[in-house]
């Protein structure tokens, strides 16, 4: 169960604090899912562009 938001910090459940720390980060960059995505398009133009020779 949640604690609430305003409980003090001392008492709020070691999980829930452990959940808290890593969940303000987000768990992938956006910047690496664009750069991933024109990996990919980049890819297959270049596939594409040897097997219409």
């Amino acid at each position: 169960m949640a604690d609430p938001r305003d409980t003090d910090p001392n008492d709020q459940d070691p999980r829930e604090r452990d959940l808290g720390r890593r969940s303000r980060a987000p768990a992938v960059s956006p910047w690496l899912v664009i750069g991933l995505l024109f990996l990919l398009g980049a890819g297959v133009y270049v596939i594409s562009a040897m097997v219409m020779r």
